[in-house]
């Protein structure tokens, strides 16, 4: 690899044509190609499959002849080219190159950070943003289980599903297992419309987005038809055991006690459990005791395979008005005890 002064676009990949110069230094490395045909096949059609590798590596790509350049950050330089290099040897042995190739050859070619360190780096939009945000990364790496609490905003359920990709990509675990109790303030399952699954397929829909967000909807979609990703309602993990794969409850504080329990009880060998909640918001029926709340209690003591975080306000990182909205809650409801 070398360093140099080179032109790349402005934005859209253009592989061909005017290329505007800029007086940056960058990394830069090349394939070079056998024909122009073959350029065409990698570039996608639009140059999306380039788009692809540009958005996830933070990269530029352009041609000059039939080399093709690739500049930006070492690491992201590095791991760009080994994706194309993947894409390439499609080619090369006469397949065409789909949206999965293309997911594929991105996720293969990821470098690990190394070290011991929280090996996140390369997922989109989620890095922690606060000490809270990576002591919680921290313990997701090092616990088996972790009980995470703490108010709206604070990423409790994002930065879960965040380290579970993680942890699918680093081939740690072979499943995702997604799941929330069926209970809302307000509302009951018998009075909504249509089948089981579609009573309970709105109280998903926080972790579609989450996945979503993180993953193209295309890979989300081809994941959960291949099984790797399963998004369910608590009540379908009861006499289930589960090996080898990453299982997140959200919305815990507003299990039972017997089905925390059940749930603590569903993982199997090589698997990671971590449950989200937040405490100040039961919206169980009056008497009924949190099994969150209780876990809570019971397990604090249960190192070194039980972690147990607490986020709060100084960890939110939605909108700014969304921590005043919480600290102006706060200080109503410790003035009406």
């Amino acid at each position: 690899m070398k360093t140099t002064k080179i032109p790349f676009s402005d934005g859209r990949i253009q592989p061909y044509g005017k290329q505007e110069k800029v007086n940056e230094i960058l990394k830069t490395d090349s394939i070079e190609l056998r024909s122009r045909e073959e350029m065409q096949e990698l570039f996608g059609d639009f140059d999306g499959n380039l788009r692809l590798v540009t958005e996830r590596f933070n990269v530029k790509v352009y041609a000059k002849g039939l080399e093709v350049f690739i500049t930006g950050d070492g690491r992201d330089v590095k791991n760009a080219r080994r994706a194309l290099i993947a894409m390439l040897k499609a080619v090369k042995n006469g397949g065409q190159i789909t949206q999965e190739t293309v997911a594929e050859a991105v996720e293969g070619s990821q470098e690990s950070a190394g070290n011991g360190e929280t090996q996140l780096a390369h997922l989109p939009h989620f890095q922690p943003q606060t000490p809270g945000q990576e002591n919680y990364l921290q313990a997701i790496e090092s616990h088996e289980v972790v009980l995470c609490h703490g108010p709206a905003g604070t990423g409790k359920t994002y930065l879960a599903v965040a380290a579970a990709i993680d942890f699918y990509r680093r081939k740690k675990i072979q499943r995702i297992v997604l799941t929330r109790p069926a209970v809302e303030a307000g509302e009951k399952l018998g009075f909504l419309p249509g089948t089981l699954y579609e009573k309970v397929n709105p109280y998903l829909i926080p972790l579609f987005d989450a996945l979503n967000d993180l993953l193209r909807f295309e890979r989300v979609r081809r994941l959960m038809e291949r099984n790797v990703i399963e998004v369910a309602p608590l009540a379908f993990m009861r006499g289930r055991s589960l090996n080898n794969s990453f299982i997140i409850l959200d919305e815990a504080q507003n299990t039972t006690y017997s089905q925390m329990k059940m749930f603590l009880t569903r993982m199997g060998r090589g698997s990671r459990s971590i449950v989200t909640g937040d405490i100040t918001q039961v919206d169980l029926e009056s008497g009924q005791q949190s099994g969150f709340v209780h876990a809570l209690k019971i397990l604090r003591h249960a190192e070194p395979h039980v972690g147990i975080v607490e986020l709060t306000r100084k960890d939110v990182v939605r909108h700014p008005v969304v921590e005043k909205i919480i600290k102006a809650y706060e200080k109503h409801e410790s003035q009406g005890k």
